[in-house]
């Protein structure tokens, strides 16, 4: 294992001991709440968005180390971002997680981590699980 990969595989484990925004926000509504079949994961999520840009992102998980740090990853990376750009991310981290285009170097730090999991189908949806729920929390937010 090069440098690189041993960094990347303690980011994902710094995510998923040290969960970053891993509580409901109290007065909102859980917007989505997505299951992966495959291996049990759940996720459940809920978010504060104020004029078209999101504010905070909280989510409840259960679920195999890889979707707890993808979720923590994607409450960080999402924060901040007005909803045209946050939906562009979720779109292009999902191909990406995929293999459909590559991982842009520019993107949050922690999210170039998740790009050991494309290797390996079977957690490809636990890595996309809180990005496939936040992107039906916004669409359903559109409606």
């Amino acid at each position: 294992m090069d440098d690189l990969e041993q960094i990347y595989q303690e980011m994902i484990l710094d995510h998923y001991k040290h969960p970053r925004n891993a509580e409901l926000l109290a007065d909102d509504p859980v917007l989505a709440d997505e299951e992966n079949p495959m291996c049990g994961d759940r996720i459940q999520l809920t978010c504060q968005i104020n004029d078209e840009q999101i504010e905070a992102v909280r989510y409840k998980i259960s679920g195999c180390a890889v979707s707890r740090a993808s979720a923590s990853m994607m409450s960080e990376a999402l924060q901040g971002l007005p909803i045209e750009e946050a939906n562009d991310l979720i779109e292009q981290f999902v191909a990406a997680m995929r293999g459909e285009r590559e991982l842009d170097p520019d993107w949050h730090e922690d999210l170039m981590a998740l790009s050991g999991v494309r290797k390996f189908p079977l957690r490809v949806k636990c890595a996309t699980l809180a990005w496939h729920g936040m992107a039906k929390a916004l669409s359903e937010r559109k409606a």
